[in-house]
């Protein structure tokens, strides 16, 4: 059995555990370091986003969100194994130990907060959308009276519905499933009306599932964004400050210019930001138990955030998404720089 497949089975019996995080021994910053490898948690698979490609490697903007830690924690971007879990194994998975880390797989709720995780760094934001076939004639949540959903149970998108119907006296017609697969599955073989989830992952399974893409239609479930954030247990400060600072390596790399092609000419920088966010001038790693490089060194191995960005769901990518609320603040966007120091 590989170890990908060992964990997902693993987690797979942790589905329904809901409580407070045990007390751990180790530290998780101590734990990965002893075990030579970090566990992520991981979609079931939405290319783009995170999905094994043909030779069985994972890739996308999550998976490089994990692989940005591993580099941080252990200098080794594959020093990482994923497990695809589904919207109700994800908390129990992260609050019991089993996986290290979410990446941008959960939507930042207080609820969630409050329930033995901890968020760290926004590094997606996007609104929930619904999904339906042009021939419907549907492009809007106010004409979709009675519709059929296909939802993932264990997911805001069951708020969202209900919340949706009951505001716009629609009678949605929940149709709940376990996981992922399931729900989409069911959508093109014509059993829902409409699938919802987040847009971009909307994109995403249009584009790799549809026959012909272009006879669906995505639209705003609501008029708000969320902000889908890494996570981490409660109880460990160290490893939710790793997390937050190497998802901000890479958009503060982008704020700064530095891509993946300049960052050696940038470590000549006399900018003391620069400097101390390169760690050309010590300190920075110290504090979060790394080394001084360690956001040099997630830069030179992935890029900065508008690389991943575009090369998984953007421009360079089958996705073709806009940066939109995605942009660095400067450029109109949600993304804000934290400051190096």
């Amino acid at each position: 059995m590989s170890i990908c497949r060992k964990y997902a089975a693993i987690a797979l019996s942790l589905a329904g555990l809901l409580g407070t995080a045990p007390a751990f021994a180790k530290t998780t910053l101590e734990t990965v370091k002893e075990r030579g490898r970090m566990i992520c948690g991981a979609s079931q698979g939405t290319p783009g986003f995170g999905a094994p490609d043909g030779n069985g490697y994972w890739r996308g903007l999550d998976i490089e969100t994990c692989r940005a830690v591993a580099i941080a924690v252990l200098g080794d971007k594959d020093a990482v194994d994923f497990v695809p879990l589904s919207g109700q194994q994800r908390i129990p998975a992260l609050q019991t130990g089993e996986i290290d880390m979410l990446p941008r797989t959960l939507t930042w709720t207080l609820q969630r907060d409050t329930n033995g995780i901890n968020f760290t760094q926004p590094n997606y934001y996007e609104y929930t959308g619904f999904m339906m076939p042009k021939a419907l004639g549907i492009t809007k949540v106010e004409d979709m009276a009675g519709a059929s959903v296909c939802v993932q149970t264990g997911s805001t998108t069951e708020v969202v519905v209900n919340d949706v119907s009951t505001q716009n006296d629609l009678d949605l017609k929940p149709v709940i499933f376990d996981n992922t697969s399931a729900a989409r599955q069911a959508f093109f073989s014509g059993r829902c009306d409409a699938l919802i989830t987040d847009a971009g992952a909307l994109a995403s399974v249009r584009a790799s599932m549809a026959d012909k893409p272009d006879d669906y239609v995505i639209f705003p479930a609501t008029p708000y964004i969320d902000a889908l954030t890494p996570a981490v247990r409660q109880g460990d400060d160290q490893w939710m400050d790793i997390v937050r600072w190497s998802v901000q390596a890479l958009i503060a790399a982008e704020n700064f210019g530095i891509t993946q092609a300049n960052i050696d000419e940038m470590m000549k920088s006399e900018d003391p930001r620069i400097r101390r966010f390169l760690g050309t001038d010590p300190g920075n790693g110290k504090a979060l138990g790394l080394t001084d490089d360690f956001a040099y060194r997630i830069v030179k191995a992935l890029g900065n955030y508008g690389e991943l960005f575009d090369r998984n769901v953007g421009k360079d990518s089958p996705l073709k998404l806009e940066r939109g609320y995605n942009a660095l603040y400067r450029n109109g966007g949600l993304m804000l720089p934290l400051a190096f120091q």
